[in-house]
């Protein structure tokens, strides 16, 4: 295997989470880069982790390192422009939620991975934990029969001072509210394992923050396998959870934690159609050398080993994104939204809220 030069542009919160992650896996990657616009914390986080060489400008850094694989832990705003420029300059690059502002957006990032053969992978770590590789391969062995009925909750809880960053908050930087950047893990992960979306209803407001984007959305959801389900995104929710159910023919499958899960936190529930044998093994969550971003990163570098697209890129990536675009664009439009009907021409193509979320304006219930 490979050991690849990597760098990471953006030193805040998230690129602590990154940086570890890339410890863990010392032996297939070298962290030898970052890059923030503020000279005081990136030699900080250079110094806090023993990397090489610190930049301020990220131009400048692709150049001179020419790394194999970028990091990209910025506000949200620049994921876009950033993915394009690592991609252009050679490098593969892994880029926090969300990936981009738009279908838009995402279709520039996707013709310059055809344009390059460089890959654009988006940060959805819950997909890589061992419960989740069990559970997605029970599925698709139909092994409890078909998923009926699904839920997705994202009840955290965001204070005022949370949004006294310049950049959260707001259309223009944060790019969404809860739907967007906190929700979106869950979301992405619910969508994975219940399949292909078909149709969604949803609502969306601002309800008790002073800021621009929802502070609450609701969703209902209509899957082409016949199952339904539903999805909430809260930041006003002071016990915070992330809740999802599945509920198949044969059983029940549920997990509860926060930021991050392990093999406790699944719990599988057998049905009267359940033969005791069967459920045992359905049940046997596997134990894990890690999860979150150290087991998406190592994912990733296999699939550069390989040269393979990575799989949270490409359609994958698509499927959740148009997914939030169609649920804000039901929450606006109070209509219901199906998959496959927001394309080039759509307000809500070129940007996520459709020209509904203007600065300075809460979201009501309907807009």
């Amino acid at each position: 295997m490979k050991r690849y030069k990597v760098a990471i542009i953006g030193t805040g919160g998230i690129a602590k989470i990154h940086a570890d992650a890339l410890k863990t896996l010392s032996d297939r990657a070298e962290l030898v880069a970052c890059v923030d616009i503020d000279k005081e914390r990136v030699e900080q986080f250079a110094s806090a982790y023993g990397i090489s060489q610190s930049f301020t400008d990220a131009a400048e850094m692709l150049e001179t390192v020419k790394p194999d694989l970028v990091h990209i832990c910025t506000p949200p705003n620049l994921h876009a422009e950033l993915s394009i420029m690592a991609v252009k300059a050679g490098a593969w690059a892994l880029t926090e939620k969300p990936l981009c502002a738009s279908l838009a957006e995402l279709d520039a990032i996707q013709k310059a991975e055809e344009e390059t053969g460089n890959y654009v992978s988006s940060v959805f770590q819950h997909r890589f934990g061992p419960g989740a590789a069990h559970l997605y391969r029970l599925i698709q062995e139909q092994a409890m029969g078909r998923p009926l009925v699904g839920l997705c909750n994202t009840t955290w809880y965001r204070n005022e001072a949370y949004y006294a960053v310049p950049w959260r908050g707001k259309w223009s930087t944060e790019l969404g509210g809860p739907t967007m950047g906190h929700g979106i893990h869950q979301i992405d992960l619910f969508l994975w394992l219940m399949g292909d979306w078909e149709e969604v209803r949803a609502m969306a407001a601002t309800i008790a923050r002073n800021i621009e984007v929802e502070d609450v959305s609701m969703a209902l959801v209509r899957f082409a396998n016949g199952a339904m389900g539903s999805i909430v995104n809260s930041v006003l929710s002071p016990r915070e959870e992330s809740y999802l159910r599945f509920d198949f023919e044969k059983a029940t499958v549920e997990l509860s934690h926060l930021y991050g899960y392990g093999p406790d936190n699944w719990k599988y529930t057998a049905g009267e159609l359940a033969d005791p044998e069967e459920f045992r093994r359905w049940s046997a969550v596997p134990s894990q050398k890690y999860g979150g971003h150290t087991a998406q990163i190592a994912a990733l570098l296999d699939s550069m080993d390989k040269g393979e697209r990575p799989l949270v890129s490409g359609h994958e990536a698509r499927r959740t994104l148009e997914f939030l675009t169609a649920l804000y664009k039901a929450a606006f439009t109070g209509r219901p939204v199906r998959r496959g009907e927001i394309q080039p021409g759509d307000p809500f193509y070129e940007v996520i809220h459709g020209g509904y979320g203007k600065p300075g304006q809460k979201v009501g219930a309907l807009s």
